[in-house]
């Protein structure tokens, strides 16, 4: 297969790999090609940027949660009919979970066989930037960093010196140098706050970026090093079967509720189910549904609207107390709770499970987590290996008598020992899975449901 492609990386966080990402992938879809993005890493946010500015659904690479193997079997799937695939990096190019560099951006760069670009962040910077080019292409030398893009540069001297530097002492090629204004600032916060999906003026936003990516890098030669990447094996599995839909799963999208794989849709659908999609800020009554998928999202930014939607929380509560089954994650647990405190105010949420909710200004779970199945869980078989990711600023509180679904291995959770919170039919858990890591969740869900009609 050969398909022109390339990552975006960076030295440390925060160097502007998102906002090149975004320009990159809104200017050369202007320009007429397609771009497949991707996002290494479970992060929800980049995600729904990159999509927004290309067009195309942008599909996380995972490798503690993926494996290397459904790692390229997704990029070739989803690469299918683009004229490049961009991957944006996350941390740092060579940082990992450990000293050997598993799961890194380098990492995905050597399973992807993909020439990386590299941001670097040149405030306060002039000489020093060749020997950290030189750092970082000898110390992985099979790394192929094919070049360099200069951000907050101050001006044009500034710009000068760094690529009179660059070219004097590496080999590594200028492809663009982005000034340094404070609308960038302003647009760099806005992007790592709020969800495309969430923020409003999302296009605006995207607009404002494109012009100045188009204006400061050299498109042509972005595309030209991205066409150096040499073919990869044909790893394109045969389509899943997938069976005639018969429940309906109702889905919670809204602006409070936006983290969703798209993988994770599609594995419902495969396994048997027609999804419907309903608002828990705008309904006022449920759809016609078998079950619930309540997905992550900031339902405490939302709590006031949440709150005022009465009868939707009242019709929620009663379906569920009902016996209807629900899969609830993070922003679902929160929602499905008694009540929600953030910043001193309190609000009153579903409360069809018997907990309550409490925020904190500092993370409470944040990073991967490796989860067994206990033997109280009837969507997994016992002592199943689950592997997912948590990044939650919530604690449960004054929980009830309920099971878990979940023994911790590795991360927090609900108490740093369990997760998944099993109460009736709800299963509701910190945890984030892909389908692609945890590909029995899908139909363990449905078959779930579908025990329950037929009971």
């Amino acid at each position: 297969m050969q398909i022109p492609r390339l990552i975006v990386s960076a030295p440390h966080r925060s160097s502007g790999k998102t906002t090149l990402s975004i320009g990159l992938c809104a200017a050369l879809t202007r320009a007429g090609v397609a771009v497949q993005p991707f996002k290494k890493g479970p992060d929800f946010i980049d995600p729904m940027w990159l999509t927004a500015a290309s067009g195309r659904d942008c599909r996380n690479l995972d490798l503690f949660m993926m494996g290397d193997e459904q790692i390229r079997q997704s990029f070739a799937k989803n690469s299918t009919g683009a004229g490049l695939a961009l991957a944006e990096g996350n941390m740092g190019l060579y940082d990992s979970i450990d000293v050997e560099g598993s799961g890194s951006t380098s990492d995905l760069a050597r399973q992807l066989r993909a020439p990386v670009i590299l941001i670097i962040d040149t405030r306060n910077m002039t000489r020093s930037v060749a020997p950290l080019i030189q750092g970082f292409t000898g110390f992985e030398p099979d790394i192929d960093i094919a070049g360099v893009v200069l951000n907050k540069v101050s001006g044009p001297r500034h710009e000068d010196k760094l690529r009179a530097v660059i070219e004097r002492y590496t080999d590594v090629e200028v492809v663009g140098a982005i000034r340094r204004r404070p609308e960038m600032e302003i647009i760099e916060r806005h992007l790592g706050l709020q969800p495309a999906r969430e923020a409003l003026g999302s296009a605006t936003v995207i607009e404002q970026i494109e012009k100045i990516i188009a204006s400061s890098v050299d498109l042509d030669r972005i595309q030209a090093i991205a066409s150096t990447a040499p073919p990869l094996p044909d790893l394109r599995t045969a389509e899943v079967a997938t069976t005639a839909a018969s429940v309906r799963i109702g889905v919670a999208q809204d602006r409070a509720f936006t983290f969703y794989y798209p993988e994770n849709l599609e594995a419902l659908r495969a396994a048997g189910a027609e999804l419907v999609p309903f608002s828990p800020l705008a309904d006022t009554d449920l759809p016609e549904v078998d079950g619930l998928y309540i997905g992550g999202g900031f339902p405490e930014v939302f709590m006031r609207e949440l709150e005022a939607n009465a009868s939707l929380r009242a019709a929620i509560r009663f379906a569920l107390d009902a016996g209807m089954p629900a899969y609830a994650e993070c922003g679902g647990l929160m929602y499905l709770s008694r009540s929600l405190a953030w910043q001193g105010h309190g609000a009153e949420m579903v409360g069809a499970i018997p907990c309550d909710i409490l925020m904190h200004e500092k993370p409470r779970g944040h990073g991967y987590m490796l989860l067994e199945a206990e033997e109280s869980n009837g969507w997994f078989e016992p002592g199943l290996e689950l592997r997912g990711h948590e990044f939650h600023y919530s604690e449960v509180v004054n929980l009830g008598p309920v099971e878990f679904a979940y023994k911790v291995i590795r991360g927090s959770g609900v108490d740093g020992q369990s997760d998944g919170i099993l109460c009736k039919n709800i299963l509701a858990s910190y945890t984030h899975l892909h389908s692609l890591g945890s590909p029995g969740w899908a139909p363990g869900f449905i078959d779930f449901v579908k025990r329950l009609q037929s009971s």
